[in-house]
């Protein structure tokens, strides 16, 4: 039976090393728009130089049915015949969740998921509607943003809805070894928050965050200490505070 095109992203996703890259904008009516993309790069070429010609089309045929370009999750699972809710909210959302992939002479290079302009009511709908869907999120888009002023919470600084979509394709052994496999499977991870307005000021540190201009913050993960639980930080503050103007 084939596989829906977000179960076969995560299909994928699991059997590689690759790089994470978010970027999370703040907007002016307390919503936001996120972006993650996904690059494959170095994994498809080491894969392509070991597959046979003869195999290719058998093994990575499959990409080709995922969208080149911005597309729902709603449109890509009616496409497919495997809408399952008929529910307003878990629609609502699924119509503000885009996926795509990229390629490059025509190989696969990444994929990207997007959400766009959600609202804090539409992020109280996510919470639900992931606790059946496993979509790959950045941890950060629950953090508290009025319009003006954001408060992260370090506590997010986590990989916990990668975890969830890795461990629902993976057998149980191996989601006993969570943590070895996200140092293996992930290069690098990393979100970019912007503001529409210029950043007033900021309060609280931590080791993975600095300013890099007046309207964005970049978060760096270090994999390694976030799954040592002996690893021990310079600065680690419950909260980040960041005001607008």
């Amino acid at each position: 039976m084939k596989k829906t095109a977000i179960l076969f992203l995560l299909s994928f996703l699991i059997l590689q090393s690759c790089s994470v890259n978010s970027e999370i904008v703040y907007h002016k009516d307390a919503a936001s728009t996120s972006v993650m993309d996904i690059d494959t790069r170095e994994f498809m070429a080491e894969m392509m130089a070991m597959t046979p010609d003869s195999l290719k089309q058998k093994e990575f045929g499959e990409m080709d049915r995922l969208p080149t370009t911005w597309t729902s999750m709603y449109d890509v699972a009616r496409k497919e015949g495997k809408l399952k809710t008929e529910n307003p909210d878990s629609i609502k959302i699924m119509k503000k969740i885009f996926m795509k992939s990229t390629k490059e002479n025509n190989t696969l290079a990444g994929f990207s998921f997007k959400m766009d302009h959600f609202s804090p009511e539409d992020y109280q709908i996510l919470k639900s509607f992931t606790k059946t869907e496993k979509v790959p999120l950045d941890q950060n888009i629950y953090n508290n943003w009025d319009g003006k002023t954001l408060t992260i919470d370090t506590g997010n600084f986590n990989l916990k809805s990668i975890e969830e979509a890795i461990r629902s394709k993976s057998s149980k052994e191996e989601t006993q070894k969570m943590a070895g496999m996200m140092i293996m499977f992930f290069k690098k991870i990393g979100t970019t928050l912007k503001f529409e307005n210029p950043i007033k000021s900021m309060t609280g540190k931590h080791d993975w965050v600095k300013q890099i201009d007046d309207h964005s913050i970049r978060i760096e993960y270090d994999l390694k200490a976030l799954y040592d639980k002996d690893s021990k930080f310079k600065n680690e503050d419950k909260k980040i505070i960041i005001v607008t103007e």
